[in-house]
């Protein structure tokens, strides 16, 4: 016969002693379970003891948790969080530095428990921890385990990350921007920073006076892909939470600064296999860079606006330059029917007054943009698409202007133009770290391929969507 439901078969370790077997009824209270295994070893004072999993994780055994013990748990009676987080805070006061190390290293790996954490934290530990911090007295080993119990407490989301001094702060920055600081303590480092932009508009703002992508640039050009990573990752928070007005600001000192050129030589092209981390934070800066098109993408054509306008003029003078006039040659009815027929063939919508097919949002100008960047950067592969499809019986032409339009369209699709980038993607493509304008490149080769599977399929207008899905897919 099973054993009921609410029982669970469990050993017991307590140091010294036997491991002890034991069966568990879930339905009495854990305090009642607690005092039973004391007193099992002739041990008083119940309440300052309590169970943890005897694994890796030590994570103490509470109400919340406790449907989590399985049969054949091994378990271990130790002194319980309260008590713990008291000796540690006193611990790692010590004289000793020694003592201090000993007591930092077992404050960071019992940090990871949040019951402890709490226990901790509600003893002022933060306030101790970033006092220690900011007095540098400490270096090396104790400061890297004072910083890592530091983040994985924080990581708990007890306290708030506003609660900082400017002086922490200041601190913490100033690991990020030596040129040589030991490896443990830039990692902490950086992923303090990271935190505190994400966490605190306040310390974005604080935090931001004290980084400059100068100075984070020479970490990635190192080879620890963690302290490559965590460098990407407060390179994302600084743009995530620039102000909109600033994002453009800061893409400009990123490109001037070969930001994509250092991580497409030292990250993507290394022979360290990119782990999964690093993978997320690729997609995110991808998905970063992509957004800065919003603005285009939203941002209708205004027919009247003549800078506007000379850029499809642009677009005529491009691919006809043997047959442009001078204005003041013809009549004006000779001119508008030359105009009409040109942009006929460049494949505009509206052969009058192709700006009307820019009011459509998405893609507004920016597939405006990203024909005026073919025209320019790829004349040869542009002149000979217009001229290809002019040549063509109406029903078979590759409209480009219509092409573009739609093709620039489905690629903000597909690349989540706009969007926020998922907490849990990888999907970073190493090709959009190849070149400074990749998403006009990439353009740039689906518009070819497009016109290219046009012709193979021999398809008319109404075959549009179909050629699409051929060439994206």
């Amino acid at each position: 016969m099973p054993p009921p439901a609410d029982i669970v078969k469990v050993a017991i370790e307590w140091p010294g002693a036997f491991p002890k077997l034991m069966e568990i009824d879930q339905k009495k209270p854990l305090s009642a379970i607690i005092k039973e295994v004391c007193e099992g070893w002739s041990l008083g004072n119940h309440e300052n003891f309590a169970l943890q999993i005897a694994d890796a994780t030590n994570f103490y055994i509470t109400e919340k948790n406790r449907n989590d013990i399985k049969n054949g748990s091994i378990l271990r009676l130790t002194t319980s969080p309260y008590q713990t987080a008291v000796q540690l805070h006193e611990r790692i006061q010590s004289s000793s530095m020694d003592a201090k190390l000993e007591a930092l290293k077992d404050l960071a790996n019992a940090s990871r428990d949040i019951t402890f954490a709490q226990e901790f934290i509600n003893l002022d530990g933060i306030s101790l921890l970033t006092q220690m911090v900011e007095s540098g007295t400490d270096f090396g080993d104790l400061l890297s385990f004072t910083l890592t119990a530091f983040v994985e407490l924080m990581d708990h989301g007890i306290v708030s990350w506003d609660t900082f001094s400017v002086a922490f702060i200041k601190k913490i920055a100033s690991y990020v921007n030596k040129s040589a600081m030991d490896t443990a303590v830039l990692q902490r480092s950086l992923a303090i920073l990271e935190s505190m932009v994400l966490n605190s508009q306040d310390l974005y703002h604080k935090v931001a006076q004290e980084i400059t992508i100068g100075q984070l640039i020479p970490h990635l050009q190192g080879t620890d892909q963690d302290i490559q990573t965590y460098t990407i990752a407060v390179i994302n928070a600084l743009f995530l939470k620039a102000p909109e007005e600033k994002r453009q600001e800061m893409a400009h000192i990123l490109a001037q600064k070969q930001l994509r050129s250092i991580i497409l030589s030292n990250v993507i092209r290394s022979p360290t296999p990119i782990n999964d981390e690093m993978a997320h934070q690729l997609y995110v800066l991808q998905v970063l860079t992509f957004n800065l098109l919003e603005d285009r993408m939203m941002t209708k054509m205004d027919p009247q606006d003549q800078a506007q306008r000379d850029i499809i003029f642009e677009l005529r003078r491009i691919a006809f330059d043997v047959e442009c006039e001078p204005n003041n040659s013809g009549s004006i009815e000779k001119r508008k029917s030359m105009y009409t027929r040109d942009y006929k063939k460049l494949g505009f919508i509206n052969h009058v007054n192709p700006a009307v097919d820019f009011t459509q949002i998405p893609p507004g100008m920016l597939a405006l943009d990203n024909m005026l960047y073919f025209a320019k950067h790829h004349q040869d592969a542009y002149i000979r698409i217009v001229l290809e499809n002019s040549s063509r019986e109406d029903k078979h032409e590759c409209p480009f202007g219509r092409s573009s339009i739609e093709l620039t369209k489905m690629l903000c699709e597909i690349l989540k133009v706009g969007e926020l980038p998922s907490e849990n993607c990888h999907d970073f493509h190493p090709m959009f770290f190849t070149h400074d304008r990749s998403f006009e490149e990439f353009f740039c080769i689906c518009i070819q391929l497009l016109n290219k599977t046009w012709k193979e399929m021999r398809a008319t207008s109404e075959d549009f969507n179909k050629v699409s899905c051929v060439c994206v897919f």
